[in-house]
C-alpha cells in the first residue's frame, strides 16, 4: 500500500473551526480575529489581560545538526504536543511560521509530517495571515526612507559610505546579495553599493520575535542602528522617524497566529527567524501567552541544539526571563548512520557500527544542553526501515551518557505513538532538577562570549577574527552594547563552520567575517566562515514542481 505524502495526510484533516480550539485554551470568540475558518490572531486586548496567569512548564525540542537523511524536529514538536494532551495533560504547541524561500528552494515546509502536522498546511506554508509580508514591508520601508532622507538634503550628515541597513525579501535570491542602488543620474539619488538580506535575517524579524507588546516594539524599532555619520556617530530608525509607521504595519503581525493539529490541539505559529543566521526561535509573545494559557508548552527551535537551542537559552530565555523545564533531543537511526560515514543511498540497509561511530554527535547535543541546567530526553524518531539493533544501539549509547532515548512513532500513529516520551517529559519537568542558567553572563566581554559559545558548544580550539572586528566590539562595548548576547551566524550542518565535517570534530577552529549591531533587537550578530543571509536555490528547486492540480488544490509543496 502506498504511503500516503503529508498533503494527503492533512487534507484528509477534520478540523475543527477555530473559535473551538481558542475555548479548550479559554480564549473568548471575540478575542480572536479569524483568517477564515481555521485560523486566527489572538487579539492583544487578551494577552494583556492574562499576564499575571501563572506560567505553565516549558519544554524545548532541538535535535542533532541536520543530515539530509531528515531528523523531523517539527514533527515531533507536534507529536510531542499531541501526546502530552492524550496523556490528560493541557498542552499547547509553538512553533515558528515557515519562510517562502525554502519552500520553493530545497528545506520544504515546516508544519510537521505524518500523522503529526499542525493544519492548514498549504497556508501555513505560504502565505499564512500576512506576517511576513508585513515584516518585509516595515523592513523596506525604512530602506526607502533613508535613502530618500539622503536625496531631500541630509540633514542628519548621514555618511552614504557607512550606511548598514540593507533591504530584504522573503525567497531565496543569491543575485541580490550585493548590488548597486540609485543609478540613473541626479533624479534617482546617489549610486551606493548595498544588498538584500532574506526577510527571516531581517532585524525587524527577531525584534517582532522578542517584543513584549506594541509599545515595546515601537521602541525596539526606533533603536535599530541604520547608519553613521561622518564622525562615525550612529543614526537611529527614530532619527529618520520611520518607527510609528513601521509598527502600525507590523500591528496585525504581533498578534501570535492560532490553528490546530491533526488531533485538534491548540499551537501556536508566529514569527520564524532562520536559526543560522538569526535567533532560531518563535515569539516571545506566543510563547508567554501560551505558558499563562497550558499547563505545558512544546517549542522548538531552529536546526541542531549547537545552533538553536544556544539561541533559544542564550538570547530567547535570557532576554524574556524563561526557564525550561526540559528538553528533548531529536535524532534517527538514519542521522546517526550518516554521521557514522554512510552515504544516502545506503541508509536503508542494518549498519549497527556506523550508528555507534555516528552518535558523537549526538552525545555532544546531550551535554551541552545539559552544561545549562536543563534535563535532557532524546526521541528517536522512527523509520520504517530502522532494524532492532540500531535502536538499541542508539539507546545504550544515550544510556552511557547519563539520558534515556525512547523510541517515538508518532509519523505513523500520531499521539499513540508518542505516549512514552510524553510521560518521560512530565515526570522530567516535574522533578525538580531543572537549574537553567545562560552559560556566559552580561557582563562578559563580547569577544569572550564568541569564544565561550565557539569553545564550549562547537568545541572548538580557537576564535579567529581580524583586529578591525575585535576593535569594532570594543566600540560597541564603549557605545553600551558589550551587555548584549551573540547570535552565531553558521552552518547548521556542523558544529565547525564547514558544513561537510560530521560527527563531534575536536581541534578546529571558528573563523569570523564579519559582526553586526542589532541594537534594536538586543544582540551581535557574528557571521562565520561562509555562511550566507541570502541563501540561493539549489540546482533544482523545489518551485519547479509546486503546481495546482486539475482539482485546483496545490501538489508538490510536500
Amino acid at each position: 500500500m502506498a504511503v500516503k505524502t503529508d498533503i494527503e495526510i492533512a487534507r484528509e484533516a477534520k478540523k475543527k473551526p477555530i473559535q473551538e480550539i481558542g475555548s479548550k485554551l479559554g480564549i473568548p470568540t471575540e478575542h480572536l480575529l479569524p483568517y477564515g475558518h481555521d485560523k486566527a490572531k489572538v487579539g492583544q486586548s487578551f494577552i494583556e489581560s492574562i499576564a499575571d496567569r501563572p506560567r505553565g512548564k516549558l519544554i524545548l525540542v532541538t535535535a542533532i545538526n541536520p543530515t539530509p537523511a531528515g531528523e523531523g524536529k517539527t514533527t515531533t514538536t507536534v507529536g510531542l504536543g499531541d501526546g502530552l494532551n492524550r496523556i490528560g495533560k493541557k498542552a499547547v504547541i509553538c512553533i515558528r511560521e515557515a519562510s517562502l524561500g525554502p519552500n520553493f528552494g530545497m528545506k520544504g515546509g515546516a508544519a510537521g509530517g505524518g500523522m503529526a502536522q499542525v493544519v492548514p498546511m498549504e497556508e501555513m506554508n505560504l502565505h499564512f495571515t500576512g506576517d511576513f509580508h508585513a515584516i518585509t514591508s516595515a523592513h523596506n520601508l525604512l530602506s526607502a526612507m533613508i535613502d530618500n532622507h539622503i536625496y531631500w538634503g541630509n540633514e542628519l550628515d548621514i555618511d552614504a559610505r557607512r550606511i548598514v541597513w540593507r533591504r530584504v525579501m522573503d525567497m531565496n535570491d543569491r543575485a541580490l546579495r550585493d548590488i548597486v542602488v540609485n543609478l540613473g543620474g541626479v533624479a534617482n539619488g546617489f549610486p551606493r553599493q548595498t544588498g538584500f538580506d532574506i526577510t527571516v535575517a531581517s532585524e525587524v524579524m527577531a525584534i517582532l520575535c522578542l517584543s513584549n507588546d506594541l509599545e515595546d516594539l515601537q521602541k525596539r524599532l526606533g533603536d535599530i542602528v541604520v547608519a553613521y555619520r561622518r564622525d562615525k556617530t550612529p543614526v537611529y530608525c527614530r532619527d529618520i522617524k520611520a518607527d510609528g509607521a513601521m509598527t502600525v504595519l507590523l500591528k496585525d503581525a504581533m498578534q501570535p497566529n492560532l490553528v490546530q493539529t491533526l488531533e485538534n490541539n491548540p499551537a501556536f505559529v508566529h514569527g520564524g527567524p532562520f536559526a543560522n543566521i538569526a535567533h532560531g526561535c518563535n515569539s516571545v509573545i506566543a510563547t508567554n501567552t501560551a505558558l499563562r494559557l497550558g499547563e505545558y508548552v512544546v517549542t522548538e527551535a531552529g536546526f541542531g541544539a549547537d545552533l538553536g537551542a544556544e539561541k533559544f537559552f542564550d538570547i530567547k530565555c535570557r532576554k524574556a526571563g524563561l526557564s525550561p523545564s526540559a528538553a528533548v533531543i531529536v535524532a534517527t537511526c538514519r542521522a546517526m548512520k550518516m554521521n557514522g560515514g554512510v552515504a544516502k543511498a545506503d541508509l536503508g540497509a542494518e549498519n549497527v557500527d556506523a550508528i555507534k561511530k555516528g552518535c558523537p554527535n549526538l552525545g555532544r547535543h546531550i551535554a551541552n544542553v545539559k552544561s545549562f541546567g536543563v534535563p535532557v530526553v532524546v526521541a528517536i524518531n522512527h523509520f520504517f526501515s530502522d532494524t532492532d539493533a540500531e535502536i538499541q544501539a542508539v539507546k545504550d549509547y544515550v544510556a552511557q551518557q547519563g539520558a534515556e532515548a525512547i523510541l517515538c512513532k508518532h509519523w505513523a500513529k500520531g499521539s499513540e505513538g508518542i505516549e512514552d516520551l510524553a510521560r518521560k517529559v512530565v515526570a522530567l519537568a516535574e522533578s525538580g532538577t531543572a537549574n537553567f542558567a545562560p552559560i556566559y553572563p552580561d557582563e562578559m566581554p563580547l569577544f569572550q562570549k564568541v569564544e565561550t559559545i565557539a569553545k564550549r558548544i562547537y568545541h572548538a580550539d580557537a576564535v579567529i577574527a581580524d583586529k578591525s572586528i575585535r576593535d569594532q566590539l570594543k566600540a560597541w562595548e564603549a557605545a553600551g552594547y558589550g551587555h548584549l548576547p551573540i547570535c552565531m551566524a553558521k552552518t547548521q550542518y556542523s558544529f565547525t563552520t564547514d558544513p561537510n565535517v560530521r560527527g563531534a570534530p575536536t581541534g578546529h577552529t571558528v573563523p569570523v567575517r564579519e559582526v553586526r549591531l542589532s541594537a534594536g533587537a538586543g544582540f551581535i550578530v557574528v557571521i562565520c566562515g561562509e555562511i550566507m543571509t541570502m541563501p540561493g536555490l539549489p540546482r533544482v528547486p523545489s518551485a519547479e514542481v509546486i503546481r495546482l492540480n486539475d482539482a485546483g488544490q496545490i501538489e508538490g509543496l510536500f
